[in-house]
């Protein structure tokens, strides 16, 4: 993977550009999946006031390059909680992907939830992709979630969070009804 265009700049999303975002997401994910779902599923978190960080890659013309949303996630065992987000979606736009845009975006997000006190984040992707960034299948098996296997992947946000514990995990609606 190389560095991130030194053109390409990461801020927060602003509401302007959810048209170039959606466009942008279902073009990266029915070029790599054949498929997507990923647009509505922002869409519906956004709606329902679910988002927690919502960063977005731009090139020097200012048109989107890629965008990466974390979500609230209800991660509670017995009267414990934890602050927890998880990621998704994360999409570059096809012929820009890698070049280390992800990268960078998975990076000032997860960077800016943690400075947010996020205790926990989970993803449900490629694992050799996010075990760069410290995610683990090993972890998530300490998450009684809907989603299971190797893909679901677990990162503390804050060291010791999860203490061994089993917790139960609660999406926001959206992904259930995207």
């Amino acid at each position: 993977m190389s560095k991130p265009d030194p053109k390409i700049s990461i801020r927060l999303r602003d509401p302007q550009d959810d048209p170039a975002i959606a466009a942008m997401i279902t073009a990266a994910f029915t070029s790599e999946f054949g498929k997507s779902g990923e647009a509505a599923l922002v869409d519906a978190l956004c709606r329902d006031s679910d988002v927690v960080c919502e960063l977005v890659a731009v090139d020097s013309t200012g048109a989107i390059a890629g965008h990466i949303l974390f979500s609230r996630l209800e991660v509670r065992s017995g009267g414990q909680s934890l602050k927890a987000v998880a990621l998704a979606p994360l999409a570059v736009r096809p012929g820009l992907q890698h070049q280390g845009i992800g990268d960078a975006l998975a990076r000032a997000g997860l960077a800016r939830c943690r400075d947010a006190g996020a205790d926990l984040a989970v993803v449900l992707g490629h694992p050799a992709y996010y075990a760069r960034f410290g995610f683990s299948a090993l972890l998530a098996k300490l998450l009684n979630a809907p989603y299971a296997g190797p893909s679901f992947m677990a990162l503390e946000l804050r060291p010791g969070a999860t203490l061994g514990t089993v917790w139960q995990v609660a999406y926001p609606r959206a992904f259930s009804n995207p």
